[in-house]
């Protein structure tokens, strides 16, 4: 008979992933092979990332049952499938902090190591954070990049988290115990929006009482609200603090910025499915108000196409080569931003600044909404479907987001 067993990373993921969504258990020889090094970053970018962009809350629990099991394979010193799957249970709906736990030494509050997230969740419980506990030092604890977007606000401090997106699942559970140690003190808390540091809420990294798990993928499902309009009505419901919302706050440059009318961004974070096709990057750019800069990204592929787009729209066009918090300076200074989904849109609505916002590659309504921008300014999406030229969408857009502007 001939052996028609899947192989690569990928076909063991696409299996592994059919019967998540099926609800069918899956074969215990799919976890072994995909928890490999050079197999676990299909489990990431196939698996884990289509059960969190579905935001259905029957995936929530179908997530916690196989990470239980994948963290247990790999750890099974420290952590045991069993218990992680019980304690999630109990901390994916906390309850609102009693009054005791406000005269709090430190809290610590988790990124969600994607930039567009720290802007759009993250920086929301900052927000709240701030006006709970005035008393209390503030941590954003997660990577770098990610800090550089909050690293001239005077009431934080950074508590470096190294943690590699391209990298396997051993390394990337790798950070766990030293993080544990580290941010685990008396009268302090931790709060986690659904943070890859803890492979969202299943790692313990403290008491059960002082952990608060904003589990973002299942909270309100019938809400048609963003992902930013959902944090703040959690951090009001858990914290007390309304009206929390985006922002950022960088360290000033130490040059004068110049003054662009448009920034634009094409990065899509490694999912093609999010770009339009060429050469509509180009188009776009050639139809944006002059002068416009145009952010590089972090290199490869996207570089390229921005540089090919660039050349082929030509005139009065720059391009940012540099660090995305120096981006986010010059979108706070512009009077519009243009780009697909990307973490350059979330920080355009977190500045009120005008935007168009081309959003496609979306698996379900409920993705489209959770991750549209929404803030103070004039947004504008387009949301790309399937067989339907979104050009004359984007046309009357400009014309009425210029006119705002």
């Amino acid at each position: 008979m001939e052996n028609t067993s899947p192989s690569s990373p990928a076909d063991l993921a696409r299996a592994l992933l059919s019967h998540c969504l099926e609800g069918t258990h899956w074969p215990e020889s799919l976890v072994d092979q995909l928890i490999e090094d050079d197999a676990s970053r299909a489990l990431f970018s196939i698996v884990v990332e289509r059960l969190s962009d579905l935001f259905e809350p029957r995936l929530c629990d179908v997530y916690a049952e196989l990470f239980s099991e994948v963290i247990g394979k790999v750890l099974p010193d420290d952590l045991h499938e069993p218990h992680l799957f019980a304690r999630y249970q109990r901390v994916r709906r906390p309850d609102p902090m009693p009054a005791a736990n406000r005269r709090i030494r430190n809290v610590f509050v988790l990124s969600r190591v994607t930039l567009g997230a720290d802007v759009a969740v993250t920086s929301v419980v900052l927000d709240a954070a701030k006006r709970a506990f005035p008393e209390a030092e503030i941590y954003f604890t997660g990577p770098q990049k990610s800090w550089e977007l909050f690293a001239g606000d005077p009431r934080l401090h950074h508590m470096p988290v190294s943690y590699g997106r391209a990298t396997g699942i051993r390394e990337r559970l790798s950070v766990w115990p030293e993080l544990r140690d580290t941010i685990c003190r008396r009268r302090s808390i931790i709060l986690d929006p659904d943070s890859r540091l803890t492979q969202l809420g299943l790692l313990p990294l403290c008491p059960e009482k002082d952990y608060y798990f904003f589990e973002s993928r299942g909270y309100r499902a019938e809400s048609h609200d963003s992902l930013a309009q959902l944090t703040g009505q959690w951090v009001e419901e858990i914290l007390g603090m309304a009206g929390a919302k985006p922002y950022i706050a960088p360290m000033p440059m130490t040059t004068t910025l110049p003054e662009f009318e448009c920034t634009v961004s094409f990065g899509v974070g490694e999912n093609a499915a999010k770009r339009l096709p060429h050469p509509f990057e180009a188009e776009l750019l050639k139809a944006l108000p002059k002068p416009l800069l145009v952010d590089k990204g972090a290199g490869g592929e996207e570089a390229e196409r921005v540089e090919r787009a660039v050349e082929v729209a030509g005139g009065d066009i720059e391009v940012w080569d540099g660090s995305f918090a120096g981006f986010a300076a010059h979108i706070q200074r512009s009077r519009l931003f243009a780009g697909y989904d990307s973490a350059g849109g979330h920080v355009a609505a977190a500045c009120g600044i005008p935007m168009l916002s081309i959003f496609a590659g979306h698996p379900n309504q409920r993705m489209f909404e959770r991750w549209r921008p929404t803030g103070d300014g004039p947004i504008h999406v387009v949301k790309v479907e399937p067989g339907v030229d979104p050009w004359p969408e984007i046309v009357n857009a400009l014309q009425d987001l210029t006119r705002a502007s």
